[in-house]
């Protein structure tokens, strides 16, 4: 994320870029948001760094932080850049992505041409892999998914996955898909509208194990630098704390919370990816924790989930799980032992690799307890490593809890040489999980290394076990059903499994979905207290029903809600909180319903690229006689310190200020609007709305 290193140095990008390198990674994917003043001078920095120490850059055009980019500045950067030797090729063209941007779509038959050709892979997970497909037809080389993050409680899958597959296959011309891997979602900063997380936990291991499975042809680790998200691997820098500064975050949430452990076992998972197998020379432990139990402290307004999506939100404390996740690199067989101030828990490993040489998984609860975490790897009684970490404790030093993680680790000092006996092309699925019916059924094909991707999601990999019972028989799914369990049923029971709710001996109709089977609920209809209930009722019925505002009634699939018009928004009404009340009424105001009681509706204002000879046309008409309120009683400088961050947080984008009412005191009778332009007209795009004042009505 260019824009997190906005104060690197050309020797910053290169300490980064060697751990990279470290860790097998090929190419930074360079996350540039549109007119970011950082950009020129840290691309430059970049690629001089890039091009120093051999290493691979591509740009990812952020179509999500300042708005959509301009046809010609994308291929002005790419003809800068395209044909430098760091830049990334793939089939000898230049590799691009995006970061959302479909409403753009059509620029990039310009940009391809005006480049002479480019390999184009977008993310445009917003529309989901069928629509992106269409879209992309004719213009897309490939897809990269954004979705990383499970849903809700849920655990990692690789149902999203397999859409990609299924469409980027479905056309008669196979197009590659680059899987998201991620280690963590936790972001809080109002000054972005961004609060939620989602479930981390286990996800760094099983992610690797489905990237195994799975075989894509590329994968994205979101992300190197993304501290405000809390998914970074990299190196904090004390020098890039500014996200949390500029999106007004209660605290910093990445201090002191450092995430390099994630790194140290990916040269053995990304070789594997890449050709088959890996050396192990090296033995060690990784542990991951959050250092407050969930329900320790306030939850900061933090969902699990999120209304932006249209999920179904959740408490926090409800979807992530109060334990010390830990993962081993051994060339043997060895225990765990996990220590919480002083008390010894016993642990042991989830998952083992075939054959013993790999990684082994595990987890174990903190509930109750406090304290120094070491987490110890012994064999025959002899450590292998030990990982001292952080406390876990029983308050939060800053109040709000801390969703993100603490990342340690301790390595051997021993050298061994260890590898897997099996390549990954003869390995094959021997352990799974589903959902609902599917559940019994992937948990016993895959066993046996029948595993399809559509309805299942591989855990663990190894040598094909042939199943004891074949009867010469097939199974169908049963009435009700649909054909996404035909060939599950037909290998269940042909083996001796044939669950009678899910698969039967005769074929019958089958009901064709009009959803997938693995598509999480919505919410479809919701309430809520006072000037809420018309809200709630209006977007909780097309799922957007925020938990803080709201209570889900129902759900249901998806109701689609109806386009939002771009030309307005809502905010809360005066005297309504706006953390309950602002998703709502934007939400709601920028579609059919805006209730006057709970919502203002507001024009957006698009910021002027002239000369700026309009702003000395604004003016106060008016400064109300008889109020007694004062600038610092109305908290106006709070106001004042907000839009400042805002505008900050993006150098072109429009922010309006919006001041209902300017009360009246004898030391602001000649409050003059000209006095917040600045010297270089910078300032006239935060655009200061002096309303006019009537001695009766306030407008």
């Amino acid at each position: 994320k260019v824009s997190n290193a906005g104060n690197f140095s050309i020797s910053d990008w290169e300490s980064d870029i060697k751990l990279a390198q470290d860790a097998h990674i090929d190419a930074f994917a360079l996350n540039i948001a549109y007119n970011d003043p950082v950009n020129s001078p840290q691309i430059s920095n970049a690629f001089s760094a890039a091009g120093d120490l051999d290493f691979k850059l591509f740009f990812s055009f952020d179509y999500a932080g300042n708005g959509a980019w301009a046809k010609d500045d994308v291929v002005l950067l790419l003809k800068q850049y395209g044909s430098n030797g760091a830049y990334y090729h793939h089939n000898d063209l230049p590799f691009v992505s995006t970061f959302e941007g479909p409403d753009s779509a059509a620029d990039w038959f310009f940009i391809k041409q005006e480049t002479g050709g480019l390999f184009f892979m977008p993310d445009w997970s917003s529309l989901g892999a069928k629509a992106a497909v269409e879209l992309g037809a004719g213009l897309i080389d490939g897809l990269f998914s954004w979705a990383a993050w499970p849903w809700g409680d849920r655990d990692s899958n690789t149902f999203t996955d397999a859409s990609y597959l299924q469409y980027l296959n479905g056309s008669g011309i196979s197009l590659p898909y680059m899987m998201p891997v991620s280690p963590w979602f936790y972001t809080n900063l109002p000054g972005y509208d961004k609060n939620w997380l989602w479930r981390g936990d286990d996800i760094w291991y099983n992610r690797w194990q489905e990237v195994l499975y799975v075989q894509p042809e590329f994968v994205e680790i979101i992300t190197w630098n993304d501290w405000g998200e809390s998914h970074y691997i990299g190196p904090l820098h004390d020098n890039a704390c500014a996200p949390f500064s500029i999106g007004e975050a209660e605290f910093n949430y990445a201090e002191n919370m450092p995430h390099d452990g994630w790194r140290q076992f990916l040269p053995f998972v990304i070789d594997t990816y890449k050709s088959g197998n890996a050396e192990i020379t090296q033995e060690g432990v990784v542990a991951w924790y959050r250092l407050t139990s969930s329900t320790a402290c306030d939850t900061g307004y933090t969902p699990g989930n999120t209304t932006s999506e249209l999920q179904l939100e959740f408490q926090p404390y409800d979807v992530v799980q109060d334990k010390i996740f830990f993962s081993a690199l051994l060339g043997s067989a060895a225990d765990v032992t996990v220590s919480i101030g002083g008390n010894e828990q016993a642990a042991s490993w989830t998952y083992t690799p075939e054959g013993g040489i790999g990684i082994y998984h595990g987890s174990i609860s903190f509930t109750g307890f406090t304290g120094t975490v070491v987490v110890t790897v012994t064999r025959d009684g002899s450590v292998i490593a030990e990982m001292t970490g952080e406390e876990v404790l029983a308050d939060c030093p800053n109040t709000w809890e801390i969703w993100n993680a603490w990342v340690g680790y301790a390595m051997s000092d021993a050298t061994i040489s260890a590898t897997p006996a099996l390549d990954l092309s003869d390995r094959v699925c021997v352990k799974s999980t589903s959902l609902g019916n599917f559940a019994g059924l992937c948990e016993f094909t895959c066993q046996y290394g029948y595993c399809p991707i559509s309805a299942c999601t591989c855990l663990a990999m190894g040598a094909l076990v042939k199943p004891d019972v074949t009867l010469n028989v097939n199974g169908y799914p049963i009435s009700g059903e649909d054909a996404s369990y035909d060939g599950l049923c037909s290998y269940a029971c042909n083996h001796d499994y044939c669950p009678d709710t899910s698969c039967g001996s005769k074929e019958v109709p089958l009901t064709v979905p009009t959803v997938s089977d693995f598509s999480p609920p919505a919410c479809v209809a919701g309430t809520g207290d006072g000037n809420l209930g018309g809200l709630c009722s209006y977007a909780c019925g097309y799922g957007f029903c925020p938990i803080l505002s709201c209570t889900c009634t129902e759900t249901g699939v998806l109701v689609t809600p109806p386009d939002a018009n771009a030309t307005i928004n809502g905010k809360a009404a005066r005297g309504l909180v706006a953390r309950d009340y602002d998703s709502l009424c934007d939400f709601s105001c920028t579609r059919t319903y805006c209730p006057t009681e709970a919502c203002v509706k507001a024009t957006t204002t698009t910021a002027s690229t002239g000369d700026g000879s309009g702003w000395n046309s604004l003016s106060c008409l008016n400064i109300k006689p008889d109020s007694t309120t004062q600038w610092a009683d109305a908290q106006a400088d709070d106001a004042w310190t907000a839009a400042i961050a805002n505008w900050k947080k993006s150098y072109f984008a429009q922010f309006t200020w919006a001041i209902s009412v300017f009360f009246y005191g004898p030391s602001w009778s000649d409050m003059d609007c000209f006095s917040l332009s600045d010297s270089n007209g910078k300032l006239r795009r935060l655009l200061v709305v002096c309303p006019q004042m009537s001695t009766n009505t306030d407008k």
